[in-house]
């Protein structure tokens, strides 16, 4: 069966345009977020090599070796985030008729439920390190594609909102409360603070285009 991942981009979008299940908003977010990654690759390989960078020729490698990395990951949470919502989905069907049933899917649905929230919770991870690779990069990588680190950004700001949004609307059905707050409470932070670089980055972009 082929990956969601290896359709290409109208075959993406037409699937997700679709009444099926899969993929949703958390497929979508990692996509957006690989997307914004790899706008801060493609800096990284305008800019290495050239000798007004040079003093930052070492950085711009690391930012590029780890950059890759988050990237593929990023790519790799499309497939899984699918994966991680069908058990939710099927949940969601089971039998409710007497006590035994009831007590039975509650149990799955919470099992499940905590499951879903993993793939979002890891794409709001990525997303965060990935950011803070921008974060670097818009005072080391080449002033002529410093429009793309601001592009990049901003991608990665739409895909770390949108990853929260796959975990809260999860921990808000949870009947472990305890577990629910402490992971929405994790997963806040890592956006607020992903966010704030976002809103520094994209104004540094914007003061030195004009």
């Amino acid at each position: 069966m082929e990956k969601i991942a290896e359709k290409s981009c109208i075959g993406f979008v037409d699937v997700l345009a679709s009444k099926a299940p899969v993929p949703g908003g958390g497929g979508a977010a990692a996509l957006v977020g690989a997307i914004g990654m790899a706008l801060g690759s493609m800096v990284c390989n305008l800019t290495t090599g050239k000798k007004k960078y040079a003093q930052y020729e070492e950085d711009i490698q690391a930012i590029l070796g780890k950059a890759k990395t988050l990237q593929d990951q990023l790519l790799e949470m499309i497939d899984k985030d699918a994966e991680g919502f069908f058990p939710l989905s099927q949940a969601y069907g089971l039998p409710a008729n007497i006590d035994e049933e009831k007590a039975a899917k509650e149990v799955e649905l919470e099992r499940c439920l905590k499951l879903a929230c993993e793939v979002p919770f890891k794409i709001v991870e990525l997303c965060n390190e990935s950011i803070k690779l921008h974060e670097e990069l818009v005072d080391k990588g080449s002033k002529l594609a410093i429009s793309d680190v601001g592009c990049g950004v901003q991608a990665l700001r739409g895909a770390i909102l949108s990853a929260q949004l796959n975990v809260i609307i999860n921990v808000g059905l949870m009947k472990d409360k305890e577990y629910a707050k402490a992971l929405d409470e994790k997963c806040e932070a890592l956006v607020k603070e992903g966010v704030e670089i976002c809103d520094v980055v994209y104004n540094k972009v914007i003061a030195a285009m004009r």
